[in-house]
């Protein structure tokens, strides 16, 4: 089951330098620097967005606003950083925009990781499995495990990005992988 969260990651060191040049070409204003920074990047974004957000079209929306931001900010970007992190920091600060102002008006509705799956290449029970196991963790667990098996990112990374301690992130990860593997083996029946 968990093997369908890597299917996007972790990003090669080619994949790396190819968006740190699509950024790099963004802020000189080749807009067709776009199309190869969204096919390498977007299933992160979208994935991260998903799990902040937990509704599939508000993450989609977000996602492409990542992008639109992406390409008018290119050039605040600092070539020494990450380029991934940089996109997954600009998609939580959109995902918490808006779950701001979801709480001045409603309640977020039911999550749906069914969409996010479907990109991979998984049965529909499978899909079933990892949607019950990912509904399981909790918002900031659901959002480690994202950012770490989904995005590539370290740890380290997915500490500074959601102001927690390396231990803090070290545990909850800890934490929701063994949730995932005991629903995992409660599904399974083993």
């Amino acid at each position: 089951m968990l093997i369908c969260l890597n299917t996007v990651a972790p990003q090669s060191a080619d994949e790396r330098e190819t968006l740190e040049r699509c950024i790099a070409r963004l802020a000189n204003g080749d807009a067709a620097a776009m199309e190869p920074l969204y096919n390498i990047a977007n299933a992160a974004v979208y994935a991260f967005a998903l799990s902040m957000l937990k509704n599939r079209h508000d993450a989609e929306e977000a996602a492409q606003d990542c992008f639109v931001k992406a390409y008018a900010g290119a050039g605040t970007y600092r070539p020494q950083g990450k380029p991934m992190a940089w996109l997954i920091a600009i998609t939580r600060n959109i995902c918490l925009d808006r779950l701001r102002e979801r709480a001045k008006h409603a309640h977020a509705p039911m999550e749906d990781w069914e969409s996010y799956v479907e990109q991979a290449a998984v049965s529909s029970e499978d899909r079933l499995v990892l949607e019950q196991c990912m509904n399981a963790l909790d918002d900031a667990e659901r959002q480690i495990v994202v950012l770490h098996a989904v995005g590539g990112m370290k740890h380290r990374e997915t500490a500074h990005l959601m102001g927690m301690t390396l231990t803090a992130v070290l545990s909850k990860y800890s934490r929701a992988i063994k949730k995932l593997k005991a629903n995992i083996m409660q599904t399974e029946g083993i």
